[in-house]
């Protein structure tokens, strides 16, 4: 392991501000020590020396790969399957009835990191949908994009599945994918993966029956959630639903939604 490079205040502050412009992160001097650690690496595969000089070649424009690779470091988080399950309940019990019909029932899951939250939507779909549907998960993560794609996933990561899901919906791995599941190809075929940048207009994406945006926003000042939320709801079907996480609110983010229960909205109108 590479032996973690010192940073000065200032260097930090650079980087602070460098995440922020692209991400809309605001990272906490408390993350000071995250960032070296995930960053080192990095430093010594260009031979550089200090933070400065690695800051200097991201923001020159000259290396959008590298800008990428910091992006995927820096916002890497851990998720894991059916977390916060009153909500995929809210979806089962409360939405799907709703909006039965035969129109295709689109659900977005707006930070989706590795896959766990989209796939978890799918298992709620694939077993009480009546219709057709389809669920997009988007990140502004490549790394974890290719991974929620590829839909496999450590054993051990998958104990918040329910054990009907589980034995319907994943295959055990075998010989060299032994101690790893793989979520069933058809139940991946309905869920799609795309880079998006929440914090810039959104286009191409489709309206959206459920839009989740769950354990991202913790991360984000007022002002970045605010634009983060107008820049989604345009992507909200009317009588939409769009949900946070458990520690979040839109209190004082958006007046165009209603709250339903703490950490569920509604987006007026008919559908």
């Amino acid at each position: 392991m590479a032996e973690p490079c010192t940073i000065t205040n200032q260097e930090f502050a650079l980087f602070q501000r460098l995440i922020y412009k692209i991400a809309g992160i605001s990272l906490s001097d408390a993350k000071k020590v995250l960032l070296v650690g995930r960053l080192t690496r990095r430093l010594k595969a260009h031979d550089f020396t200090s933070f400065s000089q690695y800051y200097r070649m991201l923001s020159s424009g000259e290396h959008p790969e590298e800008l990428q690779t910091m992006v995927d470091l820096l916002t890497t988080n851990e998720t894991y399957f059916f977390r916060e399950p009153q909500h995929f309940d809210f979806l089962r019990d409360v939405i799907l009835p709703e909006r039965r019909g035969p129109a295709t029932f689109r659900i977005w899951s707006g930070a989706s990191s590795s896959g766990e939250e989209a796939y978890s939507m799918a298992m709620v779909l694939a077993e009480h949908r009546d219709g057709p549907w389809d669920v997009f998960g988007s990140d502004i993560s490549l790394t974890v994009l290719d991974k929620a794609r590829a839909g496999l996933y450590p054993a051990e990561r998958v104990a918040g599945i329910p054990q009907k899901y589980l034995r319907k919906y994943c295959l055990k791995g075998v010989r060299s994918q032994q101690g790893n599941l793989l979520v069933d190809s058809a139940l991946r075929q309905n869920v799609r993966f795309g880079q998006v940048n929440l914090t810039q207009p959104i286009s191409g994406v489709g309206d959206f029956d459920v839009i989740f945006l769950r354990n991202v926003m913790i991360y984000f000042d007022p002002e970045t959630k605010s634009k983060v939320v107008e820049n989604m709801l345009p992507n909200l079907k009317p009588g939409g639903y769009f949900i946070v996480g458990h520690s979040e609110s839109l209190n004082g983010i958006t007046n165009r939604l209603q709250a339903v229960k703490p950490t569920i909205y509604h987006k007026p109108g008919a559908r």
